[in-house]
């Protein structure tokens, strides 16, 4: 039986991760300090014997006994209340854990994929983006703790590839939205659910004219998935390229939910990207991949997701203490 370590196991797009590769029969090693995952993602794997789980940070030194076959480097904030709040965990564990991860995947001649976004590309200037496009961010502005972490992550992974000869994925993920979402961190999707359950107006920053392109996870997974078995090296976007402004995706929740609130309009962050459609030429070449599921059917089984949620998630401002989480991990 195969192993693989996939780390941030107990977070969104983590523990979908380690349903599939279960079910594609490998041994599982889940690791996750938990500061902003969840056991309850993972908590029915527990009783697998293919199943292990290590709570660990990995910006610290890993250590796994036995041999390994895939590492997944998929432990980091992903969202803006989230690497605003821990901007430094934010940048370590995009530095000192992919150094760790390199190192470990070193030891143990196992292939490793990373988690890389499209904020790599920043507020773009080029549309659609391309996996040849260097982007367009600003390195101290608030969203540059996590968009240089991931820029750092994909250069010190292609890094090792070029100089040790060691077995590398790059997976450029665009948005990507499904249960088992945070209901209030911070993500345009699982904010305006949110809000529509509790009989809130939806917030839109700026004027609702940019655009995303929402991946729902189960083609999210099939795609990294497919790009881990590949022999690509070189970063690749996994998106859906279905674009939507944010002021139209507004209406389509209100729709979804049925209720009657209003849409109001508050000040743009900076640096917010007003553009992201990825362009997925290469998945599609490469890895013979496109999404699947259509924006209505996801938006249908995750607004299922939501309504079933205990009610107090609904009103529940943070996930965790982060400020005591920060003090103790500077």
């Amino acid at each position: 039986m195969k192993r693989v370590l996939i780390t941030g196991a107990a977070g969104f797009l983590g523990s979908h991760l380690c349903d599939r590769f279960i079910k594609e029969g490998f041994h599982v090693i889940g690791m996750d300090n938990l500061i902003t995952g969840d056991l309850k993602n993972i908590e029915h794997l527990f009783a697998l014997e293919n199943f292990d789980f290590y709570h660990h940070d990995v910006s610290k030194f890993i250590h796994v006994p036995g041999e390994l076959d895939y590492i997944l480097h998929f432990a980091s904030p992903a969202s803006p209340i989230d690497y605003l709040k821990i901007p430094i965990q934010t940048l370590k564990v995009g530095s000192l854990g992919i150094h760790n991860c390199l190192g470990l995947a070193m030891s143990k001649g196992a292939r490793l994929i990373i988690a890389s976004t499209s904020e790599v590309y920043g507020d773009p200037q080029v549309h659609p983006q391309k996996e040849e496009y260097w982007g367009h961010v600003n390195p101290v502005g608030p969203r540059g703790v996590y968009d240089e972490a991931k820029r750092f992550q994909e250069a010190m992974t292609m890094a090792y590839h070029t100089y040790h000869g060691l077995e590398t994925r790059i997976v450029r993920i665009f948005n990507t939205y499904g249960p088992r979402m945070r209901l209030n961190d911070g993500r345009v999707l699982p904010a305006f659910i949110g809000q529509a359950l509790r009989g809130e107006d939806l917030t839109v920053f700026g004027d609702g004219s940019q655009t995303r392109s929402f991946c729902y996870v189960d083609d999210l997974v099939e795609g990294i998935y497919r790009l881990l078995m590949s022999d690509h090296a070189d970063p690749v976007n996994v998106g859906n390229p279905d674009e939507i402004t944010i002021g139209e995706f507004a209406e389509e929740i209100i729709k979804l939910t049925g209720t009657d609130q209003k849409v109001i309009y508050k000040d743009l962050p900076k640096d917010d990207p007003t553009q992201r459609q990825p362009d997925i030429t290469k998945a599609r070449e490469i890895l013979d991949w496109e999404p699947k599921v259509s924006r209505s059917e996801g938006l249908k089984i995750t607004y299922e997701y939501f309504k079933s949620l205990p009610e107090e998630e609904l009103y529940k401002k943070e996930h965790k203490d982060f400020k005591d989480y920060a003090r103790q991990n500077k």
